[in-house]
């Protein structure tokens, strides 16, 4: 090797500098220079020109940095919807199988009703209701329905902490059409075209009236609104700004309704998904239908809709890893007109609902122009292993609006979940303490009714049995920890399900029946100083020996006590209450005071935790109806969420602001 080579390779990197000089010098290099030249000598030509550096992997990370979406992806823990003649998802996948083949018979009306409210229900006055936009109020109904789906409105929405540790860190990202009363219905004389949460106060005031205290967004319009918001959400979860979000959609269209080339009439649409980190929903036994892999989202500039669509195609399979061949549906803005028409800022998620259900039932939807469903086969690799099925939910980008491309996943396959063991030997003998709560008596009845007819038919019981004890304890387990503590509060111990549900449809049919404005007035009026008498009683089972009090009650014959209880001289429990059957129940919403124990206190949940220990039933009972949440303190061990129905919601119109109307409720 010459002294040009020497140099020419030293210029190429293919030398370091002391190896250069060695070889220029006539030094003896060492065993490393040595090596070194002997690498030169095979190591092939370099190219005259740089290759560029691999491209980086492609994420639902925003601009501004921050961590890739992980591999196992974010879980759809519930979904909620509404759209044309469809009050929730069993209406839609109906509608949705028979391909539009039904549109002669469906309407243009909006979901459920936009001008019916329940404003009791959520605290506000009629007044108040009817002054918000109605876009507002059934996001809100479905907001909440959606919570109550994933069970997390009661003890459970206290575990979703952000990355500080702050509790209920729910994020609230909605979906919109233009705001304002007069896209459904003409605005009172006097008052401004827009409703009170127009802009982007939406958020803020949907998380103020559910409590709720993570980060929130607001998209306004084009039919990709609602996969902007969730791809904004996931965001917000990756930095731990909320342990979960919240994404909601809403499209009112204005005017009459229009007929889509495909045959589909209507363009009313509402509904909401959360979302949380796939890991922590399977830990916490959340359920999960879907899972979103990656997102992509961007403004076409003045490129074709069509290039822009691709690009955010690959951009969200090169995130996930995944090839073209492994999607095996792809659902866009024109396969969803043909079940909802064009129903707006919800078109996504009316697109997203389908692909979900379509992976729930392993059924692919009649396309456009076809006539039947057909069974959807999981795809498997070249080695034969068998893959999950894949969609991609994509909307293509309108006129100043962008472009959106989702893509989803099965949630990985598991065995079935148990239902978590009830107890055994004489525990199972004192049967569960089933608690529910609600905001008024009617609510409250309308709430037993729901449960026991859609969760306890009459006609499918197991009394005694195994199973139906364990379903009993599960239920039990559910309504403590996934619904939210109102005033209105029902207490029943019950051996197995038959009994709990025969229980639930006689204090129902007891506040339907013929006396039902008496028997609300017993509950909320004629025994108030019965009921504070109650109260009493209750402080002094929370004082010094309370806990003496509990055992003596709930011994070997606490069953007989309780008997003695509900009967017909038995003490009902705190505030004006009264015991029917064997349930107890208690209106406190004239409760003064903070109640019978501060449950604010480690001690308090210290000792509410002894009581479940112990299976102190009756003492518990009659706590909660003194007034004490005794549900957050029932924390021993972890269970799968168990879906139950939503709380009765009881509509009534809203039609001027200022002049609530006379009708009855309309249950849902």
């Amino acid at each position: 090797m010459d002294h040009r080579d020497i140099l020419t390779r030293f210029k190429n990197g293919d030398l370091g500098r002391e190896q250069a000089a060695a070889l220029l010098t006539g030094a003896h290099p060492g065993s490393a220079a040595r090596h070194a030249l002997l690498t030169a000598e095979v190591a092939p030509p370099r190219a005259a020109v740089s290759q560029p550096p691999p491209a980086r992997a492609l994420t639902t990370a925003p601009a501004g940095g921050g961590p890739p979406l992980p591999a196992d992806g974010y879980a759809i823990t519930a979904l909620h919807g509404r759209f044309p003649d469809a009050d929730g998802l069993d209406a839609f996948w109906h509608t949705a199988v028979l391909g539009g083949r039904d549109a002669g018979r469906r309407t243009s009306g909006s979901p459920a009703g936009a001008g019916d409210f329940d404003a009791v229900f959520f605290g506000l006055t009629p007044q108040d209701a009817a002054l918000m936009d109605p876009q507002e109020r059934l996001l809100l109904e479905v907001l909440w329905q959606t919570l109550e789906t994933a069970g997390c409105t009661g003890a459970r929405l206290d575990t979703l902490t952000a990355a500080d540790g702050e509790p209920r860190a729910v994020g609230v990202y909605v979906a919109h059409d233009p705001l304002g009363r007069a896209a459904v219905a003409p605005a009172p004389a006097g008052d401004a075209p827009a409703a009170a949460g127009a802009g982007v106060t939406l958020p803020a005031r949907l998380s103020t009236l559910l409590d709720l205290r993570g980060p929130g967004h607001c998209v306004g319009g084009g039919g990709a609104a609602f996969l902007v918001a969730l791809h904004q959400a996931l965001s917000a979860l990756r930095a731990g700004e909320c342990g979960a979000a919240l994404v909601g959609a809403v499209g009112l269209r204005p005017g009459p309704a229009r007929r889509h080339p495909q045959g589909a009439e209507g363009g009313q649409g509402v509904g909401a998904v959360l979302l949380r980190p796939l890991a922590a929903a399977r830990a916490a036994g959340d359920t999960v239908h879907a899972v979103v892999r990656a997102t992509a989202v961007a403004h076409p500039g003045r490129r074709a809709r069509e290039a822009a669509a691709d690009r955010l195609a690959r951009r969200a399979l090169a995130a996930a890893g995944v090839t073209a061949a492994g999607v095996g549906l792809r659902e866009t803005e024109t396969t969803v007109a043909a079940t909802t028409g064009d129903t707006g800022a919800a078109t996504g998620l009316a697109a997203l609902v389908r692909a979900v259900l379509q992976l729930r039932h392993g059924t692919l939807l009649p396309a456009p122009g076809d006539s039947s469903a057909v069974p959807w086969a999981r795809p498997h690799d070249q080695s034969g292993r068998e893959l999950p099925r894949r969609a991609t939910v994509a909307v293509r980008p309108a006129a100043g609006s962008p472009a959106a491309h989702v893509l989803l996943e099965e949630p990985p396959r598991r065995g079935p979940e148990p239902i978590a063991a009830g107890p055994a030997g004489p525990a199972a003998a004192s049967g569960e303490l089933v608690l529910l709560s609600a905001p008024t008596p009617e609510h409250l009845a309308a709430t037993a009714r729901r449960l026991a007819d859609r969760v306890l038919p009459a006609d499918a019981v197991e009394d005694g049995t195994q199973d139906g004890r364990r379903l009993l304890a599960a239920l039990a387990r559910e309504l403590r920890l996934g619904r939210a503590v109102r005033d209105c509060r029902l207490a029943v111990v019950a051996r197995d399900t038959g009994e709990l549900g025969a229980a639930l449809r006689a204090f129902a049919d007891d506040l339907a029946g013929a006396d039902d404005r008496d028997g609300a007035d017993d509950l909320a009026g004629a025994d108030d100083r019965d009921g504070a008498d109650d109260r009493d009683g209750a402080d002094d089972l929370a004082g010094a020996d309370d806990r003496d009090r509990a055992d003596d009650q709930d011994g070997a014959d606490d069953r007989d006590r309780a008997d003695d209880q509900d009967g017909a001289g038995g003490r009902a429990g705190a505030g004006a209450g009264g015991a029917r059957g064997s349930v107890r129940c208690a209106d406190l919403r004239g409760a003064q005071g903070p109640g019978v124990l501060l449950g604010e206190l480690p001690e308090t949940r210290a000792y509410l935790a002894a009581l479940w220990r112990g299976r102190r039933l009756d003492a518990l009972a009659r706590l909660w109806l003194a007034g004490v949440d005794v549900t957050a303190a029932d924390t021993a061990g972890a269970a799968p969420v168990l879906p139950l129905p939503t709380s009765a919601l009881l509509r009534r119109p809203l039609r001027e602001a200022g002049c609530p109307a006379t009708d009855g409720p309309t249950p849902s």
